[in-house]
Parts: structure tokens; C-alpha cells; sequence
């Protein structure tokens, strides 16, 4: 006979001869409440899987467009009667979307709070005071620009480029609500994150407060849940991709900030961005600039790099610019190739993300056994850069060009020269 639990709820109350218990059947309930939480927990899975597939469809959308311009390029440019002027346009056409892709890994990964910021102790009314030219150029001349920026600094500690690149964001996204015609006004202010009534505050201490207020046509309160979502956007096709404000909501979240929301439809919207406050920085030492040539005039550079494909680039290209490079795949060969001879090289440049040893963990080994030896790191993405920085080695940021990894190693070394003399 099968067994046929119920659930019951007894209270009980004593007197001096007896206790008087009461049992209530709470059975209907307790099962009603469990079908409740497991339908939730159903509907929290759906949303997690609609998010990633909205999320796959629109790298998926944007990466087919970017490999079809480099595969459609690359295929005519095997042509045999291609004039120069064309190849030209073709090569043209390849390096340009290479960046547009990168572009869009550096915006994903800003979302997701995992790019490797440079923080520095800055003032945001200075950077916004740099980029008031640009911002007015990207709304256009019928849009009426207002910075309310004060004439005292306030400091924070931030990524510069990546507040640069919110701001950007921003205001791109208002001059679209605005359809081309309005008022714009950026404001700078010190003071507290105030959490809204019924949440919880999720930032403390000074903020250094910067708000962007629009008068276009606000947003429905529907999509105001989604509006920081990586590919969500109410624009119509090719009006943008989606990732705008997603960068500038990573970029606050890691920067130990906050990005709040506030709109009413046809009156306009305020986006405010909230970054911890800082000290001011000490005046910066003057370092003279270096302008050498790309060239490597024979520099030693030793390259840890465990991927095949793109190790044979770095060899090939730094051969081909006048470097004597040297291969190592993986930390402990790198080590081994130092103590064979660590005065054949004048940098060393390594990825990070490697089997076995990092390349963190390697640059620290090389500054504890040969100090005078300068590292520079080249990343795509590593979980250890995006949670605890560089350690104050330079980092390259894949994809890189030829150019910029030359100019880079050539000017680390001659930083490390003037530093020694």
C-alpha cells in the first residue's frame, strides 16, 4: 500500500489539566507554494536562456557582417588584374573592420565587467571639457549642448578611455532620442549615490556624480528593465547595435560605480553615472617623450606565446622590423631560455593566459630573478587581468597591429633606459 504523506500545522495551548491541541491540513498550501517557486525558478531559467540567446543572435548578427566585408575583401584581393587603388581600398576595408570587431569584444566585455581597465586618479569635468567639441559634432548643430561643469576638479579613480568611451555612448544615445533636434546638458557634481526608495544602496562613500539629461523621447517604462542589455535596442535596423550603454553600465559596475536610469516618455531621459571620488594626484614626472623609428635596430625580444598562429606573426613581423626575436611556448620554457643567456634580450613580451603558468605569474618570476628586464603582457581576455589589473606591467590589448607591438616594445625599452640612467 503506497504511503500518502500530509502536511499539518499544530498549535497547542495548555491548562492546568490538559493540553488542547488544534492540527490544521496545510497540505494544498505547501504543494500550491512549491508549484509556485519551481514555475519561478522555471521562468528565471527562461529569461537566463532568452538573454543568452539574444545575446549569441546578436554576436552571431554582428560577427557574420564583419567576416563577410574581411572574406568578400580578402577573396578579390586575390584577383590577378586588381589595380593598386583597389587593393588598396580592399586592405583598407580589412583593417577597418578588424577594429570595428574589436570594438565590439572591448563593449561585450565591458558589460560583463571583465575588461582590463587602466584606472588612474583623473577629473571628469577636464576629460568632458576635451570632448565638449566632439560631443557637439556627434548631436549636431540643432541640438543645443549645456555643460554645467564646475571650475573646481573632482578626482576619481577610473579607466580615462573607458569614461571617454561612456560618454561618447551617451550622448550618442541621446542625440538618437532626440531625433536631431533639442537640448542637451551634461552636469558634474559631487555627492552620495541615494539608493531609490524600497532598494538596497549598492555603492558608499563620495561619488563624483556626471549626468546627462536629454529632451527626446524618453523611454517606455516597459523597456527601462532591459535598457543596459548587451544588443537590446528600440531603434530601428542598422540605428545601432545594442552595446552602447551595456559599455557604459560595465564600465561603472567595475569601476566600483553605479549608472541609474530616469525617464518619462515624450519629456526626456537622465542617464547618471556615479564614480568613487579620490584624492588629487600628485603632479605627474616629466618623462621625455621618445620618438624613435619602428624599427628594432636589432633588439633582443624574448615572445611566450603558446598559439601557433599567432606566435608565427609576432616572430615574422618583429624579423621583419629589424628585432631579434626568440620563441618560448609556455612559461617555464621562457624561464629556461633567461638562464641560458638573459643578456640577449631587452624586453620581454608575453600573453597571459597560458597553460601551467600565466603570464602574470611569469612577469613577476622575471622581476624577481632579472629586475632590470622589462615585461609587457599582450591579453584578448583573462578573468585575472579584469579582476586584479596588470601589477604595473604595460598590457598590449589584442587584436594588435605590427605597429603597435613595435612601438610599444621600442618604447617600453627606452622608458627602462632612461629610468636606469
Amino acid at each position: 500500500m503506497k504511503a500518502y504523506y500530509r502536511w499539518i500545522s499544530w498549535s497547542t495551548q495548555p491548562d492546568e489539566q490538559q493540553i488542547n491541541a488544534v492540527g490544521r491540513d496545510f497540505t494544498a498550501e505547501r504543494e500550491s507554494a512549491n508549484a509556485l517557486a519551481a514555475a519561478e525558478e522555471a521562468l528565471r531559467q527562461s529569461q537566463k536562456l532568452e538573454a543568452i540567446g539574444q545575446l549569441t543572435g546578436g554576436v552571431a548578427h554582428d560577427f557574420n557582417n564583419l567576416l563577410t566585408v574581411i572574406k568578400s575583401s580578402t577573396d578579390l584581393l586575390k584577383r590577378p588584374d586588381l589595380s593598386s587603388e583597389r587593393r588598396a581600398r580592399y586592405v583598407s576595408a580589412i583593417a577597418d573592420t578588424v577594429e570595428r570587431a574589436a570594438k565590439v569584444t572591448s563593449q561585450l566585455l565591458a558589460f560583463a565587467r571583465r575588461q582590463t581597465l587602466q584606472p588612474t586618479v583623473f577629473a571628469p569635468a577636464e576629460n568632458l571639457r576635451a570632448l565638449a567639441s566632439m560631443i557637439k559634432t556627434l548631436v549636431g548643430a540643432e541640438v543645443e549642448l549645456v555643460m554645467d561643469i564646475p571650475e573646481h576638479s573632482h578626482f576619481v579613480i577610473a579607466d580615462p578611455s573607458q569614461f571617454d568611451m561612456a560618454i561618447v555612448n551617451m550622448a550618442v544615445n541621446a542625440r538618437d532620442a532626440m531625433v536631431g533636434q533639442g537640448r542637451l546638458i551634461i552636469r558634474v557634481d559631487p555627492a552620495r549615490y541615494e539608493a531609490k526608495a524600497g532598494e538596497q544602496p549598492m555603492i558608499a562613500g563620495d561619488q563624483v556624480v556626471i549626468s546627462m539629461t536629454d529632451t527626446g523621447s524618453g523611454i517606455a517604462p516597459v523597456h527601462l528593465g532591459r535598457i543596459f542589455e548587451p544588443f537590446f535596442t528600440t531603434k530601428g535596423v542598422g540605428q545601432g547595435t545594442g552595446l552602447g550603454l551595456s559599455q557604459a553600465f560595465g564600465f561603472a559596475k567595475q569601476s566600483g560605480g553605479e549608472i541609474t536610469v530616469d525617464s518619462e516618455v515624450d519629456q526626456g531621459t537622465t542617464f547618471t553615472l556615479y564614480l568613487p571620488q579620490a584624492s588629487e594626484p600628485r603632479e605627474p614626472r616629466n618623462v621625455e617623450a621618445t620618438h624613435e623609428l619602428v624599427h628594432g635596430h636589432g633588439t633582443g625580444v624574448l615572445i611566450v606565446e603558446d598559439n601557433p598562429q599567432v606566435d608565427a606573426f609576432a616572430m615574422h613581423s618583429l624579423t621583419d622590423l629589424g628585432y631579434r626575436p626568440v620563441l618560448a611556448i609556455n612559461g617555464q620554457e621562457a624561464l629556461a631560455e633567461l638562464a641560458r643567456d638573459a643578456s640577449r634580450f631587452k624586453v620581454v613580451f608575453s600573453d597571459v593566459v597560458m597553460p601551467g603558468m600565466t603570464g602574470i605569474e611569469l612577469a613577476h618570476e622575471i622581476r624577481r630573478r632579472y629586475a632590470g628586464l622589462p615585461v609587457v603582457l599582450t591579453s584578448g581576455y583573462s578573468h585575472v587581468l579584469a579582476e586584479k589589473g596588470t601589477d604595473g606591467f604595460e598590457l598590449l590589448h589584442k587584436p594588435y597591429s605590427v605597429e603597435q607591438l613595435s612601438r610599444l616594445l621600442c618604447g617600453t625599452v627606452c622608458t627602462h633606459r632612461l629610468r636606469v640612467t
